[in-house]
């Protein structure tokens, strides 16, 4: 271990000891359900078990920590963030009894602000600026040089990574005696990941790293194919807690020497199978940034097979008014549910024509005429959900037979976005 590697694996060791006055290490749990099912001894590490319900809280409070430890007590901070990032800082806001002021879009659910306001108490004050991110960024970084709070970013910081490290640290104390040979890492802005590989970096019996993006904000994995940071033009917000459009700058220099091949993306769809599963079967409540590990033992079934995985499992702050959402996702990608415009003659007994065409497991889920004007045809927006995706097939058998025009409009986002 080089001289460097050393001093941040102490750095990390201090972090932890002193985090021990918030919260004690997070349980790493053996999953039966998970290691029967992909033939693996799997543990789930639970950052969903903080008093945050995510592992942001290692980062903020190791930032502020040291921050008054070279500036005095008097300091005062500030933050851009609508997620777990707000939370982990307004909790340590409140444990140091420093002010803070998180900048929150303006279209923040009222669930999340809430939560900060709880965590944080009366240590912090809320101001919602614009309807993005970066407009909160651009908010936070002018209130910090109009009146010198420091703004504690959230990824993108050698005192944040080293306090998500201390998860590393954790993991490592908790397997001792039982090597492990692979560990998942959720990654949004990459703060968790690189501190965990600058933790395991020169050590003799290192797990192997692999790195979880949702597929719609997979710019670790881009940034890892060009060989240098590359900024998403688009992506995709569902998962929101790790939905960003370019890495850190800090953390891709502690992960360039890292492949492409070593990052995972999950579609959104097995993501909220993954949530569902996870929730009715073992009871553990999770965001879709949660839900990302466990999504990707997918991909690597064959690579898993008779090992000892540990996946971080972070975190748990979902709203249930999304629920619906994640189960119509859920639906669709699983292929049980989909979505037509169907073209039904203007006579008498043609819907009945059309309802006799559906198998005994098909349920409409929804139906409205979208143009009621045409003399001889009329057009149906319907949705359909049936037990097994291979009913579908008999079913456009049917309608083709039928002389039945459709469009089948699950899969064409403009269209579907605009009318379901």
């Amino acid at each position: 271990m080089t001289l460097s590697e050393a001093s941040f694996r102490q750095g990390v060791a201090e972090a932890a000891a002193e985090l021990r006055a918030l919260f004690p290490p997070t349980p790493l749990q053996f999953n039966a359900h998970l290691s029967r099912r992909y033939g693996a001894r799997i543990f789930l590490k639970r950052e969903d078990l903080t008093p945050v319900r995510s592992y942001k809280l290692r980062g903020a409070f190791n930032f502020m920590r040291k921050r008054r430890a070279a500036g005095g007590a008097h300091l005062s901070f500030c933050a851009a963030s609508a997620g777990n990032h707000a939370q982990g800082f307004a909790f340590a806001c409140r444990h140091f009894g420093a002010h803070g002021r998180i900048f929150m879009p303006v279209t923040t659910p009222q669930q999340k602000i809430d939560k900060t306001r709880m965590f944080g108490g009366d240590a912090i004050e809320i101001e919602l600026v614009g309807d993005f991110f970066d407009d909160c960024y651009r908010a936070a970084q002018q209130f910090a040089g109009r009146t010198g709070a420091i703004m504690a970013p959230p990824f993108d910081d050698p005192d944040i990574i080293e306090g998500q490290a201390t998860l590393a640290l954790e993991a490592d104390r908790q397997v001792a005696g039982m090597p492990v040979d692979l560990m998942l890492l959720p990654v949004g802005g990459a703060g968790l990941a690189a501190g965990v590989a600058g933790y395991w970096r020169g050590a003799t019996e290192a797990p192997k790293l692999i790195f979880v993006e949702p597929a719609g904000a997979a710019s670790l994995k881009a940034s890892l194919s060009a060989g240098e940071r590359v900024r998403l033009s688009h992506i995709d917000g569902f998962v929101d807690g790790a939905a960003v459009a370019e890495i850190g700058a800090l953390p891709f220099d502690m992960l360039r020497n890292f492949s492409a091949d070593d990052v995972l993306t999950p579609p959104e769809g097995r993501i909220c199978q993954t949530m569902l599963e996870m929730l009715n079967v073992e009871g553990i409540v999770l965001e879709p940034a949660g839900a990302l590990t466990t999504a990707a033992l997918h991909d690597i079934r064959d690579e898993i097979y008779g090992k000892t995985v540990v996946l971080v499992v972070s975190g748990g702050n979902f709203d249930f008014e999304r629920l619906q959402d994640v189960k119509e996702r859920a639906l669709r990608f699983e292929g049980r549910k989909k979505y037509f415009i169907l073209r039904l003659p203007q006579r008498p007994g043609a819907l009945r024509d059309f309802l006799n065409l559906l198998g005994p497991e098909d349920d409409i889920t929804r139906f409205e005429y979208l143009k009621k004007s045409a003399r001889e045809f009329g057009s149906i927006l319907i949705g359909i959900e049936t037990t097994q995706a291979g009913n579908f097939e008999s079913l456009y058998r049917q309608l083709e037979l039928a002389g039945m025009p459709y469009q089948d409009i699950t899969d064409a986002p403009m269209i579907a976005d605009l009318l379901i």
